[in-house]
């Protein structure tokens, strides 16, 4: 079937160039952030979880330009860094229920991840060659 060989080389390039897109705009955002902070002359703890993201966002195209899968812990990974930036950054701003709510989202996020990691450890998925296509 050459045309579906053809089809995977294809959706494989886009694949791979979205990814080199995403590594560029991440390394560029990255760039911003350490402009600003040095014109700033001043680092804050938002700035540091920026950072962080940033960094987890790069783990993740790594990790999948070298396995081809994203796990779904590395994006809670990021949802929950990102929910703590945002309590960190307006918690000033927000009402009492809206900083329980979100609170309870990271606290939903993190009993996800390690729902996960449990199942990941009792039902670890098969050695590569051992799957059923």
């Amino acid at each position: 079937m050459p045309k579906n060989r053809s089809a995977r080389k294809v959706i494989h390039l886009m694949e791979k160039l979205v990814l080199w897109l995403i590594v560029i705009a991440t390394i560029y955002a990255i760039g911003e952030e350490i402009y600003i902070v040095a014109i700033n002359r001043t680092v804050s703890v938002g700035d540091l979880l920026l950072m962080f993201i940033y960094l987890e966002v790069l783990a993740m195209v790594h990790f999948f330009f070298e396995s081809g899968k994203v796990p779904v812990r590395m994006p809670l990974y990021i949802a929950i860094v990102a929910l703590a930036r945002y309590l960190i950054l307006d918690m000033k701003n927000m009402d009492d229920w809206r900083i329980i709510t979100v609170s309870v989202a990271g606290l939903i996020l993190a009993v996800t991840v390690f729902i996960i990691r449990i199942g990941h450890i009792k039902f670890p998925y098969p050695k590569m060659g051992e799957a059923d296509d």
